[in-house]
């Protein structure tokens, strides 16, 4: 055996190796997703190399009078057995930019999670206003980009990504700001995340807007911080019955339990006594949805499973699937949105509700 044929063997050895050897799809995927990321400018998937190099390598190497199609389905099948189909999640809640994260980190940070539609939600502009606390809130606290550049990364990657419309809802022209991403084919008004009451005239504007364009309202709910008035948001949702709601954030999650009484405690740790405010919201307004993204829908995962596991019965048409994850990998412990998906899949009681709240309930409220 040449010098050339041997590396090429050792080549086409390694890569089988890979395939067939590995039996765990989520290290596949992340190999997956890294090659392509690398490689996606040359429009050359992990796929075709593999079928390729290492078809011509074998044959080369080891001489056999076998056809190039017949090696390329046993890759084909040997690949199907590991990997499997991929199933798709929908993660209804990133942004650009968040927390000074690039478009590129972003991107392979979502494929890296396995995620297949990404809905990005914008800052609203940059201003000095007591709504924003006076600058300290803009970029969604999160240094989160804008409209303009939701739109354009969705752009550049058809399919994949699509876009909210968000605006601060007290400022001149807000309305027609979110409009004209609407009109662009904005999918969500949101993250409201300002300090406002939720039942100011500029929300319920916002609230009108969303009804005519048919798309849901994403609001943060932080206790005396963002979206004052949570206990009397119910008004709202009966003056917009036709308006999908979607509840996010600190107070949201916390008030899933009866006996929480103290609003300053953002994260509780107590095992929890259903028929809180959320779980109330949830069960008596059919408009009423829940994002279970962020730090904070973590915390309601973990703090009394016994509990999360009958509100995941419960509430399994009204529960959807968000990362609000700013780190850079997509995976291990500091990725909050792995361990969410992980939570769901843990915890579900169905095959039925796991597919629900990673994609199903996403797919038909966001019209994907």
């Amino acid at each position: 055996m040449s010098s050339a044929e041997s590396v090429c063997f050792l080549k086409a050895r390694s890569v089988l190796l890979l395939i067939v050897l590995i039996g765990l799809p989520a290290r596949i995927n992340k190999i997956e997703t890294s090659f392509n990321f690398y490689m996606s400018d040359k429009e050359y998937s992990r796929r075709r190399f593999i079928k390729h190099n290492s078809i011509a390598c074998l044959g080369a190497s080891l001489g056999m009078a076998v056809s190039t199609s017949l090696l390329a389905n046993f890759l084909q099948q040997a690949q199907t057995v590991q990997l499997g189909e991929k199933e798709p999640i929908i993660d209804i809640h990133q942004h650009t930019h968040y927390s000074g994260r690039n478009d590129q980190l972003l991107l392979a940070h979502q494929r890296a999670m396995g995620i297949t539609t990404t809905i990005l939600l914008p800052a609203g502009r940059s201003v000095i206003s007591a709504s924003t606390h006076y600058g300290e809130s803009n970029g969604l606290e999160a240094e989160a980009g804008g409209n303009d550049a939701c739109y354009k990364f969705a752009q550049d990657h058809p399919g994949e990504f699509t876009f909210g419309a968000c605006e601060v809802p007290d400022v001149p022209g807000a309305t027609d700001e979110i409009e004209k991403y609407l009109k662009l084919g904005a999918k969500v008004i949101g993250e409201l995340k300002f300090g406002v009451k939720c039942n100011a005239k500029t929300m319920k504007k916002i609230y009108k807007l969303a009804e005519a364009y048919n798309v849901p309202v994403l609001m943060h709910w932080q206790f005396e911080k963002y979206n004052y008035n949570f206990k009397k948001f119910h008004r709202m949702l009966k003056k917009y019955p036709k308006v999908n709601f979607i509840g996010h954030a600190q107070t949201w999650w916390a008030n899933v339990d009866r006996d929480h009484k103290d609003q300053k405690i953002l994260y509780p740790k107590t095992k929890v006594t259903p028929g809180g405010l959320t779980d109330r919201l949830l069960s008596d307004y059919p408009n009423m949805f829940g994002d279970l993204s962020a730090g904070s829908g973590l915390n309601f995962f973990l703090r009394d499973e016994e509990h999360t596991k009958a509100f995941l019965q419960r509430h399994q048409d009204k529960l959807i699937y968000g990362s609000d994850c700013s780190d850079r990998i997509g995976n291990g412990s500091e990725c909050q949105g792995t361990q969410t998906i992980a939570a769901i899949r843990r915890l579900s009681a169905s095959k039925s509700i796991e597919r629900k709240l990673l994609f199903e309930n996403a797919k038909k409220i966001f019209r994907l």
